[in-house]
């Protein structure tokens, strides 16, 4: 009776850390609230939304975050949209971290970069903040710069003194055309992360 408890236990123990194993924290980086929704900012909760629709997910409105899950190929793939406003991230990275078990090698954060052409992707395991104030609030939270980040290129058209104008601003006519493309291809990322891993997707993606 005790060795079948036992191996009972030792059943449950191993499918428990499989589970855990097959989990992975998506993070689009934005801001909430109607006027941000369309803006360059964005790009992160946009993303999300992309992938969420067409997985046939819904998000929810839970503890510092919207959150949606979506299972592809026996993987549980948790999408959180901070709602702590991009200077807070890192909290509601924290804190979905814990509370689903997921390690840091399974988490990937999403974000708009000036210093790369529209629409241009790269993905890097580890890196600065790069002066963006999610990254750089997630940074100080988890305490290392060793988690994997998907930057997407919003481009630096803007004049001198008008960036926070340009970032916080909607698409233009000619981005929004290009747009879903560049969505299908994140949404094609993100479910590389999770079944080919990270040396594969940047290896299948960067620069694309």
């Amino acid at each position: 009776m005790i060795k079948w408890l036992n191996n009972l236990l030792n059943r449950e123990i191993t499918s428990d850390k499989l589970d855990d194993m097959n989990k992975f924290l998506i993070v689009g980086l934005g801001n909430i609230g109607a006027e941000y929704v369309n803006t360059r900012h964005n790009i992160g909760f946009k993303i999300l939304d992309f992938i969420a629709n067409k997985e046939g997910a819904s998000f929810d409105n839970l503890k510092l975050g919207s959150v949606a899950e979506i299972k592809i190929k026996g993987k549980s793939f948790f999408l959180l949209k901070p709602n702590t406003y991009m200077n807070l991230s890192g909290k509601a990275v924290k804190y979905w971290m814990d509370k689903e078990k997921i390690s840091l090698d399974k988490v990937l954060i999403i974000t708009d970069d000036l210093n790369l052409p529209f629409g241009t992707i790269r993905i890097r395991s580890k890196g600065s903040d790069g002066g963006h104030n999610g990254l750089k609030n997630t940074t100080q939270v988890l305490n290392t710069q060793e988690y994997a980040r998907f930057r997407f290129g919003i481009s630096d058209a803007f004049k001198k003194g008008k960036q926070v104008d340009y970032v916080l601003g909607n698409w233009d006519d000619d981005e929004k055309i290009k747009l879903p493309e560049r969505l299908e291809m994140a949404s094609e990322i993100i479910k590389s992360f999770g079944l080919a891993g990270l040396e594969i997707t940047m290896t299948s993606y960067n620069g694309k």
